[in-house]
């Protein structure tokens, strides 16, 4: 009897660990066919997020021989953007065309298809009815973050299988700041998409660079405009970067890289003359800088940092009336994009200039200062004279450039319009350059022709875009990708000159 007892003890123990075996082979099947188990467990696992794919459409060739995971929800949101007309409608459908390459000749989508630089590409898949129920650590996720239909709570749960089922390293890469910390309170490993991230001390420090030279050097500059130095003494200026020839205390001199290697002294009016309207007369260093590069016509791209005040906008503007007035230009072009570019202004009332012009409002606001007649001029007492004629009130009230827009002189107009243009022969004034993303700041700078010039103002640390930094925008990524080519220079602007109040509220507030 006792025998018989064990014999069946034995029996439902062995029928226990066979059941444990096929329920763990199964598990196993299942986690390989969601795509949680890695293709090798001697790279990192990236799980990509959807602001990731819509930033840089590229990116998933950009991770070397490592793994990258794309959680299938990312696919729902990427369907929600790409019937949009605008930049990120462009993105998710580049991103929906790659995929589908990637993915075109294999039916093995979730156990990673190789990429150009060794890795892998792979769609993971979330399933909270099988997952919950074979992962703690999610059922614990699920109890601080108990909304599963959230798509950012999906692609975390997600990368918490991702790292529970997998020896390798896991790591979410979001641009979204709100998700990272989410991830981090969870003990995701998470970081930014660094790719296209320029160096910390790119956008930290707006001084002029110094360049020591012999007194004779500086006197020889001084009467002959040029001077020649050894590259071992000029060396980290890259070519048409301003610098200051230091021969001591208090003897200092601006100059300019040329695209020979010699450093040449500034060409830079006393005024920037604008007929019928206000002279602007640079006020500092900086601003001399800048009007230099903006009238060299062997420049054809110039970036500005500043913070509010400096001037940057206006003396683009300014520069840009200057040389359309002497027929450098065939017209001016000022735009800045709609925060981000590409979203709709269509709430707003009325036609496409009266939604646009609360955006562009800065821009209408110089022009009314630089092109505005002088208040001595003989003009005034002429218009109160007609105001009894209804009629002539009406005629004189249009702005000077106002009729310069009606004759396509000036254009202003919204950046979601540009894709497929070319700009042939203009002065391309773009202002709040630092909220585009790199792809949209490529979008424009290829869309210039010959003869036109492009001048990207901006301030690296006023950002209103969500998807990115004060490292990562369109405006820094165009500096730090096309320096020191010879059409290209850069200006920082550090002292403000709006007002004595403005100056103070930008530096201490």
């Amino acid at each position: 009897m006792s025998a018989s007892i064990q014999s069946s003890e034995v029996t439902e123990t062995a029928t226990k660990v066979t059941k444990d075996l096929e329920s763990q082979k199964g598990t196993s099947t299942r986690l390989q066919e969601f795509g949680i188990k890695s293709p090798n467990q001697r790279a990192k696992n990236f799980v990509l997020d959807t602001n990731v794919l819509l930033h840089d459409p590229g990116c998933l060739n950009r991770f070397a021989n490592n793994h990258v995971c794309i959680p299938s929800d990312v696919l729902s949101e990427l369907d929600r953007f790409k019937n949009e007309q605008s930049e990120r409608g462009a993105n998710a459908r580049q991103v929906h065309r790659k995929l589908s390459e990637i993915f075109g000749t294999s039916e093995q989508v979730t156990q990673g298809v190789e990429t150009e630089g060794g890795g892998t590409v792979r769609l993971v898949i979330y399933d909270p009815t099988f997952c919950i129920e074979n992962s703690e650590i999610l059922a614990q996720f699920l109890r601080i973050f108990p909304n599963r239909e959230l798509v950012d709570h999906r692609i975390l749960a997600a990368t918490l299988l991702l790292a529970e089922h997998n020896s390798s390293p896991v790591v979410l890469v979001t641009k979204d700041l709100n998700m990272q910390l989410k991830a981090r309170a969870v003990h995701i490993n998470c970081q930014d998409y660094l790719n296209d991230k320029v160096d910390p001390s790119e956008v930290s420090n707006y001084d002029m660079r110094s360049v020591e030279v012999e007194p004779s050097e500086l006197q020889r500059f001084a009467s002959a405009g040029h001077l020649e130095i050894e590259h071992g003494r000029r060396r980290g200026v890259v070519l048409n970067q301003y610098v200051l020839l230091e021969a001591g205390v208090k003897q200092t001199m601006p100059a300019r890289l040329d695209s020979e290697g010699t450093f040449v002294r500034l060409q830079v009016p006393s005024v920037l003359k604008i007929p019928d309207g206000h002279h602007l007369k640079p006020l500092n260093l900086g601003q001399k800088c800048l009007i230099d590069a903006l009238l060299n016509p062997d420049i054809s791209l110039v970036t500005c940092y500043g913070q509010a005040g400096t001037g940057k906008t206006l003396v683009a503007v300014a520069a840009g009336l200057s040389e359309m007035f002497n027929r450098e230009y065939n017209g001016i072009t000022i735009s800045r994009p709609v925060v981000a570019m590409g979203d709709t202004i269509g709430f707003l009332p009325g036609d496409l200039d009266d939604k646009m012009r609360p955006w562009l409002q800065p821009i209408y606001d110089a022009l009314e200062l630089l092109m505005s007649a002088p208040a001595h001029t003989s003009q005034s007492p002429r218009r109160k004279q007609v105001r009894k004629d209804s009629a002539s009130k009406d005629a004189t009230s249009t702005k000077p450039w106002e009729v310069l827009i009606d004759q396509g002189l000036i254009e202003i107009e919204a950046l979601c319009y540009i894709r497929g243009r070319s700009i042939p022969n203009r002065f391309f004034v773009l202002d709040e350059a630092q909220q585009l993303t790199p792809l949209e700041a490529k979008t424009i700078v290829t869309r210039m022709s010959r003869g036109s010039k492009l001048i990207m103002v901006g301030d690296p640390a006023q950002i209103d875009n969500p998807y990115v930094d004060s490292r990562s925008n369109g405006l820094v990524y165009t500096r730090n990708r096309l320096k020191g080519q010879p059409f290209t220079a850069h200006v920082s602007l550090s002292r403000g000159e709006r007002s004595p109040l403005a100056e103070a509220g930008a530096q201490l507030m």
